[in-house]
């Protein structure tokens, strides 16, 4: 066998003893960091330095005074010396580790300049890495309630750009029903928003309920980067952009919407395209694609509001109604107009929604509508199980008629102008001349006669008489209306603070389930004392 030949190692570059060599400079001690340089250059800077009279150390201790990198930035220096000192190099600064005052971090061009020049040159910004300032290493842990009913979630928060990423990363989760992947960003980012001051260092999070290794994974790569690589793959792939559009479909959900995906249909157009055979929900969301997508601005749920009001007036007097979902959390805009309503006397809501929807079909504010009962229903057994997540309240989905004028303001309608002669109105002959009408949206459409009134309304500062033509628009030019989702829901009075509380939301807080009504031991709220009911909604929370 040949015998294996042995590496030779420089003995006289490698040791650290400087009792056989001379320094001309005691006051530099300098470490030629050998990452990204090679042990083969470094051996021969460290020789070339030696031989002029420079003290050059091979391995790090409290004596160094110069750290010399070579295609190395501040940070990547920074992050290996802290490797090496347990973190106590930030102690000193920017440009300082190990000691206090006491150390350079420099780049190559200085030690060759010092070599050219044969004595250590004046230190120059241009010689120096340049580290980013890391500003919220210097401030203190926050610390939140546990709970998040303790927690005040503002809508103008100091940490958007946190919140935006992780609220992303949510909804593809929701979009792919991971459901529980889903809800875990969503409290994720919510916690974010309850913070008193900006984030600046994933380290001011320690300790923080609601933060798991994969949020605060995405937090520390927005802090350091500025964006997420998960969340930058996210918003160009092409299954979240086609999931989002599809989705964005009144009428369509992620498992149908992941359906039309995987047979290569990406745009509500190619959906159009495709001749598939869709349910009524989604031919209406096609139909009004763009107008649902756009956001609803809190004066057109003023408006609606008042519309719907006067209906549950019209039918029940004495029944209340109030505004919930995001605009009653203070949002200014949404993408639906949600509506709660109930009447002091327990019983008498039965039946009210059948007659709202019908009064507001005749009126022609309803382009389309679908009206579920009141799924509750009480046994030997307790209540039957659901079929899904939603709450056991009567509601109507539905998508709303909303009159505009003719510079595109909401109408408010309602608010009629007392005159001398009383409020103006009348009664006008309509007909069915809209192209847009079917018989599928408008069941109580027809081409004959039918008499609604018309109201002299307050627009704004103009008062004008506007007809209720919103279902049999006979205007001719630019369309006078836009299709907006309105939900409405009916409770029982006992109910009405359950129900207040669950549709009022967010996400972070779902509607009730159906879970804890149905687990072992049954617990169910009709079986407990009844608290006294909740003071009734002031008024309508416009």
């Amino acid at each position: 066998m040949v015998p294996l030949k042995r590496r030779k190692v420089n003995c006289s570059v490698t040791s650290d003893s400087s009792g056989d060599r001379t320094s001309k400079f005691p006051g530099v001690v300098i470490f030629l960091l050998e990452r990204k340089m090679g042990a083969s250059r470094r051996a021969f800077l460290t020789r070339l330095g030696r031989g002029k009279g420079f003290n050059i150390e091979y391995s790090l201790s409290r004596s160094i005074t110069h750290i010399v990198s070579e295609n190395n930035s501040g940070e990547e220096v920074r992050t290996w010396l802290d490797l090496q000192t347990g973190g106590q190099g930030r102690e000193g600064g920017e440009g300082r580790t190990a000691r206090p005052g006491s150390v350079h971090l420099l780049d190559i061009v200085w030690y060759t300049e010092s070599m050219h020049a044969g004595i250590p040159v004046i230190i120059l910004d241009r010689h120096r890495l340049q580290e980013r300032e890391k500003p919220g290493l210097e401030l203190t842990v926050v610390s939140v309630p546990s709970y998040a009913c303790q927690r005040h979630t503002p809508l103008l928060h100091h940490n958007t750009i946190l919140t935006d990423a992780l609220s992303i990363l949510a909804e593809n989760a929701e979009l792919s029903e991971n459901e529980g992947r889903g809800v875990a960003f969503r409290r994720a980012a919510a916690l974010l928003k309850s913070l008193p001051q900006e984030v600046r260092g994933a380290e001011q999070l320690r300790g923080l309920p609601c933060l798991g290794e994969h949020s605060l994974r995405v937090i520390k790569e927005v802090l350091e980067d500025g964006v997420s690589h998960e969340v930058e793959t996210t918003t160009h792939s092409e299954q979240f952009k086609a999931m989002k559009a599809l989705t964005g479909i009144f009428g369509v959900g992620a498992k149908t919407a992941d359906r039309w995906f995987r047979e290569g249909i990406h745009t509500p157009s190619n959906l159009q395209r495709s001749g598939h055979t869709l349910n009524r929900a989604q031919r209406a969301g096609l139909k009004y694609y763009d107008e649902l997508n756009l956001p609803v601005t809190k004066p057109e749920a003023v408006a609606i509001g008042q519309i719907v009001e006067r209906a549950v007036h019209a039918v029940l007097p004495g029944a209340e109604m109030t505004l919930i979902g995001g605009f009653r959390r203070g949002k200014q805009t949404g993408h639906d107009v949600d509506f709660l309503i109930t009447h002091p006397d327990e019983g008498r809501e039965e039946g009210l929604m059948p007659k709202v929807v019908s009064w507001l079909e005749a009126q022609g504010f309803l382009l389309y509508q679908k009206t579920t009962g009141n799924s509750y229903l009480e046994s030997k057994e307790g209540p039957a199980r659901p079929a899904s997540n939603m709450d056991r309240f009567e509601r109507c989905f539905s998508i709303f008629r909303l009159s505009t004028d003719n510079e595109g303001r909401e109408i408010q309608t309602g608010r009629e102008i007392q005159t001398g002669e009383g409020p103006q109105t009348y009664s006008p002959t309509l007909t069915n001349t809209d192209p847009h009408t079917h018989s599928d949206t408008h069941p109580h459409s027809k081409t004959d006669s039918h008499p609604l009134p018309q109201t002299l309304v307050v627009v704004g500062d103009h008062a004008q008489k506007v007809s209720w033509v919103l279902g049999n628009s006979q205007c001719s030019g630019p369309r006078s209306w836009r299709a907006v989702r309105v939900d409405l829901v009916v409770s029982p009075y006992s109910q009405f603070a359950f129900a207040l509380l669950g549709w009022t939301g967010s996400k972070v807080r779902p509607k009730p389930k159906p879970r804890p009504l149905t687990c072992d031991p049954v617990i169910r709220l009709q079986d407990a004392p009844h608290p006294p009911p909740p003071p009734p909604p002031h008024q309508p929370s416009m």
